[in-house]
């Protein structure tokens, strides 16, 4: 137990006010012992606290001082370890943490970011890679065990394989996963592998050049395409996933389908949602009913349903004979949230409960402000309760007033 969230002590530098209250302590040399327990309790019992130069205090006070720092320290981590997992109203334990690592993507697509772009958060009030790596402590230690990252686009961050490799050294985490575009990403496959990735989705809107340059606003459907080649051979899980727009892409979800025949691939048909700036319509809208029929027409009783895994969001299908898998996430209209197991984090460090959800807590003012990791859990435990039963409590989610999909993360 004591190594489970020994890096989430070391992780807060204002944490030594708290151990001084636990230990009564209220010398300078004992705000000193107590800010290195914080940041270590190793580093506290390898070295002694700095002797404040007015008063002196002699060896046996500074060793004092330290064993109660390290004590305090080691309180801290009892306490916020083996935890139950956050639960809502509704019986829903969460176990499945999302995190947008940059609110920057080297792509526009249509449903994602406004053409204009939208205002960037100023760089202090993003979340340090400290603050992400202690959320995540925070929520692994309450049973989280499942990280995707996204954006943004995670890839754009060059320190991203270095924030896998803190993410995977978290006691609990069993599974990493990313969400990209597939452009930057390639290159780094081999080593975000090795740092502890082992899921990767990657989104394709279409298998036509021309028409993928005009949704993503960019020219990079190759870079796209070598990417999934590529990633099928070194990841566990590699998912495509495609925004079903109509009269965009409607037209090519049998092709998509067909990419799983020789290829261990799921492709994933997401219902076109509303989102600030993506102006939404019902004429854009293909429902799952309308990609059924037009699956169904081509491929008849080919088609095998699968066994959905608990808390999935998709419904799951084969074509007898294939090898890869395909599916539907239908948010719009046939709605998963009775075993939604999910929570947001965005990079400027905000909880969203719910995707669709306008209610956010930001973590990183709590942190910011000198919680512990206890109080820290208190604030996630206390949003987690007040979760809606469905949807954000929202009736008509075409009405929906929310951040671009591109400042939640996807």
């Amino acid at each position: 137990m004591g190594s489970r969230l020994g890096p989430l002590v070391r992780s807060s530098h204002l944490l030594s006010a708290r151990l001084i209250s636990d230990s009564s302590a209220t010398t300078t040399a004992t705000t000193a012992a107590a800010a290195n327990a914080a940041r270590s309790v190793s580093d506290a019992a390898a070295a002694p606290p700095p002797v404040d130069s007015a008063t002196e205090l002699s060896r046996e006070s500074q060793l004092r001082n330290r064993r109660v720092a390290i004590q305090a320290a080691i309180r801290e981590k009892a306490a916020t370890s083996l935890l139950p997992p956050f639960e809502d109203n509704f019986g829903r334990k969460h176990t499945y943490l999302r995190i947008a690592l940059t609110e920057k993507c080297n792509l526009r697509c249509l449903y994602c970011m406004p053409a204009e772009g939208v205002p960037l958060t100023p760089k202090p009030h993003l979340l340090t890679v400290d603050e992400i790596i202690r959320i995540v402590e925070v929520f692994a230690a309450h049973g989280m065990d499942k990280i995707r990252l996204t954006g943004g686009e995670p890839s754009v961050r060059k320190d991203f394989t270095d924030i896998v490799r803190r993410i995977k050294a978290v006691e609990g985490v069993t599974q990493i996963g990313v969400t990209t575009n597939g452009i930057a990403i390639g290159k780094r496959l081999h080593e975000l592998k090795e740092a502890g990735l082992s899921q990767m989705n990657i989104s394709l809107d279409s298998l036509n050049p021309e028409k993928y340059m005009m949704i993503t606003r960019t020219n990079g459907f190759k870079k796209v395409m070598e990417t999934i080649n590529n990633a099928e051979g070194i990841f566990d899980s590699v998912k495509v996933n495609v925004v079903v727009m109509k009269n965009v892409n409607d037209m090519e979800i049998c092709d998509f389908i067909e990419m799983t025949k020789d290829r261990n691939l799921s492709v994933r048909f997401i219902e076109f949602m509303p989102f600030g700036g993506n102006k939404f319509t019902l004429n854009k809208f293909f429902s799952f009913k309308d990609m059924w029929k037009r699956v169904e027409e081509r491929f008849g009783d080919r088609i095998s349903r699968l066994v959905d895994t608990p808390n999935d969001t998709t419904k799951a299908f084969r074509i007898r004979g294939y090898q890869g898998e395909f599916g539907f996430i239908t948010s719009m209209t046939e709605h998963f949230c009775s075993t939604c197991n999910r929570v947001r984090v965005t990079a400027d460090g905000n909880l969203k409960v719910c995707l669709h959800g306008n209610n956010e807590v930001s973590l990183r003012d709590v942190m910011r402000s000198g919680a512990s990791n206890e109080e820290l859990s208190e604030t996630i435990a206390k949003a987690v309760k007040r979760k809606k039963k469905q949807h954000a409590g929202v009736e008509n989610l075409q009405h929906l007033k929310n951040r671009p999909m591109i400042l939640i993360g996807g």
